[in-house]
């Protein structure tokens, strides 16, 4: 996709280090230099602002990385690329049955109006849930670890969605302030959401995430 937008060796391509190193690889198989930009705390993906800082002489293109079912902003990024003569490439998640959308929204309307202790996702018309992450106050990475460790032993198969932010990985380490993107790496969580569950299932979760939630305080 690169390659047939243009992107040529040496060209800037502007990447989210919150998620999957792939993106970052492609722009190297490309002959391109991945620069990372930092997310929007809300939604996960790409931060028009940080784009916008993040862009210079050298910058040909952006890739945007849907995140967890929640769109990315893609009309302030569009008009950010049509001011600089940016390419704004999109690497989408896969689309699926509406019924199994619907089903997963129900889920998460349950946890929304259900769980204490943690911060729970705003509400958004076209999140589709693929991932139901809330974050885990506290201390950062230690006390969500122990969160999880935690849940698990209760029987309830969570997950940390970014374990280590791109930048941070040996192949594409960079000296570049990203707070947002190390502070969700830090604190976020997915619980399951999926279709599959029962009532009980969901029970469940929120009983071991309540009896957890509020006890892990940041230290004084």
């Amino acid at each position: 996709m690169l390659r047939a937008a243009g992107v040529r060796l040496g060209d800037e391509v502007i990447v989210p280090a919150f998620g999957n190193v792939e993106v970052a690889e492609a722009v190297t198989m490309a002959g391109g230099l991945p620069v990372f930009a930092d997310i929007d705390p809300v939604t996960y993906c790409l931060d028009p602002a940080a784009v916008e800082a993040a862009t210079g002489p050298r910058t040909a293109a952006v890739v945007v990385v849907h995140r967890f079912g929640r769109p990315a902003d893609l009309v302030r990024l569009h008009e950010l690329g049509q001011r600089h003569g940016l390419l704004v490439l999109q690497e989408g998640e896969s689309e699926e049955p509406y019924d199994e959308i619907a089903q997963r929204r129900q889920r998460a309307a349950y946890l929304d109006e259900r769980l204490k202790g943690v911060t729970t996702p705003e509400t958004s018309m076209g999140h589709t849930y693929q991932q139901y992450v809330v974050r885990v106050p506290g201390n950062g990475r230690p006390d969500r670890d122990a969160f999880a460790r935690a849940l698990r032993a209760k029987g309830v198969d969570c997950r940390v969605p970014v374990k280590t932010p791109v930048h941070r990985l040996p192949d594409f380490r960079r000296c570049v302030a990203l707070p947002e993107t190390e502070r969700a790496a830090d604190e976020t969580l997915a619980l399951p959401v999926d279709a599959s569950l029962t009532k009980r299932d969901m029970q469940r979760i929120v009983a071991a995430c309540n009896a957890l939630g509020g006890l892990l305080q940041p230290a004084l």
